[in-house]
């Protein structure tokens, strides 16, 4: 068994992935809260697992990269209001080094929020941190949600981490449409997986988890399926050859590194971070 019985019980296996390497003395970034928030139920839920899929290094290079990309969004390219959907038990607004000025929303499900809250009461977050409670499969109230928040930013980043892998892909696209109507949206950070790794990950993670939490979107064109809905790609990082690069790879691991990939058709399993730009913004 997996224990876990939802899409939301994915976010306290994520938080055992940062605390485990935050306790690392080369860590790559520190997360102390991450163990409070995961609890003894994550720590049961990721030991639960098939071993193929306790792999620490996509979840951590993933953190890598997603924590650099915001840095660099908010501190050299001029965003003013980071949307965090599906935020989870993502705990950026205390860990890194944010202007206070910066707004930070955060948008899941009210159970999962409260949960969070209760564990961080008396934390103080280096940025102006905001939660609001929203199922975003409710595309009318997320659209009135985009609409808002859109009012608020001359300039927002949009983060989706480890959510749109478990949506089809109609959804996805209808996502994207209606991130791309509020001007002030950006840019939109994401992590996208291959046809091939879906296939994989699925195979690997076996029939309890993927029956609780499937994984869906894996499109064959890549990074080029959002172009139709309003975004184009800006940056896109692979995430194997950065793990190589940050040494989170085993030696069987590095000598696949080496090898060409493509997120394209045919290719081998592709998996990455990419940063998408709508296309009237300019760069």
């Amino acid at each position: 068994m997996s224990n876990i019985r939802n899409l939301s019980d994915t976010a306290l296996w994520v938080a055992i992935y940062r605390a485990d390497e935050s306790a690392r003395p080369d860590a790559l970034f520190r997360d102390p809260l991450a163990a409070r928030l995961a609890g003894e139920r994550g720590r049961a839920i990721s030991e639960s697992l098939p071993r193929r899929s306790r792999r620490a290094w996509p979840l951590v290079t993933r953190t890598y990269l997603f924590d650099k990309i915001i840095a660099q969004a908010v501190g050299q390219h001029g965003v003013d209001l980071v949307l965090n959907l599906a935020a989870g038990l993502d705990t950026r607004p205390y860990r890194m080094a944010l202007p206070q000025s910066l707004q930070w929303i955060e948008v899941d499900l009210p159970d999962l929020l409260a949960y969070k809250e209760d564990l961080l009461k008396g934390e103080r977050p280096n940025c102006a941190l905001e939660r609001i409670r929203l199922d975003l499969s409710d595309r009318v109230s997320r659209q009135e949600l985009f609409s808002m928040v859109g009012l608020r930013a001359k300039r927002a980043l949009v983060v989706t981490e480890g959510l749109l892998i478990y949506l089809p892909p109609d959804e996805v696209a209808a996502f994207a449409d209606d991130l791309a109507k509020p001007a002030a949206f950006r840019r939109w950070l994401i992590d996208l997986a291959s046809p091939g790794l879906l296939k994989m990950l699925m195979k690997e993670i076996g029939q309890e988890l993927g029956a609780a939490a499937p994984m869906k979107f894996g499109p064959e064109e890549g990074v080029d399926f959002f172009r139709p809905h309003g975004w184009q790609p800006v940056e896109v990082h692979s995430m194997i050859k950065t793990a190589s690069r940050i040494r989170r790879l085993s030696l069987g691991m590095r000598l696949i590194a080496l090898l060409p990939e493509s997120p394209r058709p045919g290719q081998r399993p592709w998996s990455g971070v990419c940063l998408l730009e709508q296309h009237e913004s300019g760069t």
